[in-house]
């Protein structure tokens, strides 16, 4: 039996009390914000506060460690791609070495849960790539005990550049670029390997990014050749710095970058969207939303900025292949970069020191960047799976919206929330409980609004939102 919907008036009445409600406590919220980084003013309908076990989680992550794993990246002189692989103290060989040792050690502690390993292959001469050149992937996969098929990825590249991209002798201390970005990856696997995710978590350092994310493209290929399910995919990149290049600093804030129209788009699936709408509705927009859900809060003490772009001007990221891939995918950059200390040769010139070097690190600030990324990562791998064929069916015209999913398989499983907003707002208004159903009825047009589904399981923990397709 389909539940009863409640009425369009009843509806409309809950929106007005809720949005009263929200009046109420906007002059309270909004003096937390200012005392207290990451308690935002207004957070959104579908905000999801940790809970003890997530607390207990980030209050392990360890800024001391985070600046020793840069300054021990920064200490192989450089790691660029076509730097020496068998020297054991400089170049990308070594970094990759000392990389996997630790995520071993990591492993080592998660009683077999958690395994380490190398991913590699040879690159033949391509852009960037003169001759034949072997890259290296360091893996750490702490596998799911519930729905180990579910999997998730976090990221940094261990590669490094200076001024020349093809200079791979000149030193590379790369410590914003990319280390701090390893160094959150690393930092999240030692702190899970003890415990046990409902599904996978891969904690990967690539390489090969500054020569055209050529690590990065090999392992979500070999990921989708495998039929892998990657729920989701963050890369940490440029996470390591405060400061912008005019002197001023925000060290509450953390950008991700989302892409709208998804890349790996087909003409059908672009028709579709041009008809009913939803460019700000691909998977990765809703993982960016995920993101603001459960990790821009006092707990990270952090405010996560989403940028409706795929990427910055001019630049691109580990995530850009995984989207290529048709993988929900995003970037956490630092809020404002400074160039003297990306891509440059380590100089002194006009008394400006240049050079990615780690004194320019503000490693507090990468300890509540790996924050945001393990609220958004540990619900991500303990929530249900975003719902499966979510639909709007469309054969009757009518005033009301009717929506069907396919039920998810997790054991835990309590039941759905039906999600909807204004086509005109960016984050989701309304949530409305409908049970352990496959369809619902909503008293509103779907020609006015945006609708969403999601999981939620016995624990309160909720999914992604999934945007319904028209279905006639």
């Amino acid at each position: 039996m389909r539940p009863v919907s409640p009425s369009r008036r009843t509806v409309l009445a809950a929106t007005a009390a809720a949005g009263a409600a929200t009046a109420g406590t906007a002059k309270a919220a909004t003096a937390a914000a200012a005392e207290e980084p990451g308690a935002g003013a207004h957070p959104p309908a579908t905000a999801q506060p940790p809970d003890r076990e997530l607390r207990a989680l980030l209050r392990e992550i360890d800024p001391a460690r985070i600046e020793a794993t840069v300054r021990t990246l920064v200490s192989f002189g450089t790691r660029h791609t076509l730097s020496a692989q068998d020297d054991p103290a400089r170049g990308i060989g070594a970094a990759r070495d000392w990389i996997l040792a630790q995520l071993r050690s990591y492993a080592a502690t998660s009683g077999g849960r958690m395994t380490a390993e190398l991913q590699s292959y040879v690159q033949e001469p391509a852009p960037r790539i003169p001759t034949a050149t072997r890259i290296t992937n360091v893996l750490a996969t702490l596998r799911g005990s519930v729905t180990p098929e579910r999997v998730y990825v976090v990221s940094g590249h261990y590669d490094s550049r200076v001024t020349d991209v093809m200079d791979a002798t000149s030193d590379a201390p790369g410590a914003d670029d990319d280390a701090s970005g390893v160094a959150v990856a690393m930092e999240l696997a030692r702190v899970m390997a003890g415990r046990r995710p409902a599904s996978t978590i891969v904690f990967a350092a690539v390489a090969g990014e500054e020569q055209g994310l050529y690590g990065a493209a090999y392992m979500a290929s070999s990921f989708k050749a495998a039929g892998t399910d990657v729920q989701a995919m963050f890369t940490n990149d440029i996470v390591g710095a405060s400061r912008a290049d005019d002197g001023t600093r925000d060290p509450y804030t953390i950008r991700l970058f989302a892409e709208g129209v998804p890349t790996s788009e087909t003409p059908e699936q672009a028709a579709t969207r041009r008809s009913v709408g939803g460019e700000n509705d691909s998977p990765s927009r809703q993982l960016a939303r995920f993101v603001r859900d459960t990790a821009d809060n006092p707990a990270t003490g952090m405010r996560v900025r989403v940028v409706h772009r795929r990427d910055r001007y001019r630049r691109g990221g580990d995530h850009i292949p995984f989207l290529e891939q048709g993988y929900a995918a995003a970037r956490f950059t630092e809020p404002a970069e400074d160039f003297a200390h990306q891509h440059q040769d380590v100089r002194v010139e006009d008394g400006k020191q240049y050079g990615d070097l780690p004194e320019f690190c503000d490693f507090p600030f990468v300890a509540r960047v790996a924050r945001v990324n393990a609220a958004a990562l540990w619900t991500l791998a303990q929530a249900p799976g975003a719902p499966r064929e979510a639909r709007i069916l469309t054969a009757a015209l009518t005033n009301s919206t009717q929506l069907v999913w396919a039920r998810g398989v997790e054991p835990d499983l309590a039941g759905y929330e039906v999600v909807w907003r204004e086509t005109t707002a960016a984050e989701w208004t309304h949530v409305i409980p409908v049970g352990d159903v496959t369809s619902h009825e909503v008293d509103l047009s779907k020609d006015n609004v945006f609708f969403g589904v999601r999981a939620v399981n016995r624990t309160g923990r909720r999914s992604p939102v999934s945007f319904p397709s028209p279905q006639a």
